[in-house]
């Protein structure tokens, strides 16, 4: 009598690095039909899910002029933008906070960091990231394509007044889908 032959578990797709996640919002972002199927508003931001790449979360999203996110981080995920049209900000900051046990910290001079964000162009992040996203042009709407891995477990938002960042909400899943 013969041994079974082994079995063998399927192979496992590994996550998505963040300069994967940076590809796919690229490529995304450079596609016209996926761009031109997203509903703009002139009032208030729009937003679609998309497929992202190996289990990650993905958003396709419209920003009217003047338009930001506020301060915030994606926990655990690590991620990547690419704006499609117009221009984005980034404004970030260059320490990681604790992830818990506070309401409020004062931030050292020199965390402050911009990014301009041209069509065509995009950047990679890693876990809690803290930052916000704004469209500052008075007139031109920006779309930009977001990539998330983990899916979001949660996002912290805060506030700013100088060098003080407070927290003030944690949102879930099911407050944005």
């Amino acid at each position: 009598m013969s041994a079974p032959a082994p079995t063998h578990a399927p192979a496992r797709t590994a996550a998505p690095t963040a300069a994967e996640l940076l590809a796919f919002a690229l490529r995304t972002a450079a596609d016209p039909a996926v761009v031109d199927s997203l509903p703009l508003d002139p009032q208030g931001r729009t937003w679609i899910r998309l497929d992202g790449p190996g289990g990650s979360e993905a958003w396709l999203i419209g920003w009217p002029p003047g338009t930001g996110t506020g301060w915030h981080d994606h926990a655990e995920s690590r991620g990547a933008f690419a704006t499609a049209r117009g221009r984005l900000t980034e404004h970030s900051l260059t320490v990681r906070l604790p992830s818990e046990g506070w309401q409020s910290l004062e931030l050292a001079p020199e965390v402050d960091r911009t990014r301009s964000l041209g069509a065509g162009t995009g950047r990679a992040f890693g876990e809690h990231h803290v930052h916000e996203v704004v469209n500052e042009s008075p007139s031109e709407h920006a779309v930009s394509v977001h990539a998330y891995y983990p899916p979001l477990p949660l996002i912290r938002r805060y506030s700013r007044s100088g060098p003080v960042l407070t927290l003030e909400q944690v949102e879930r899943p099911a407050d944005w889908q």
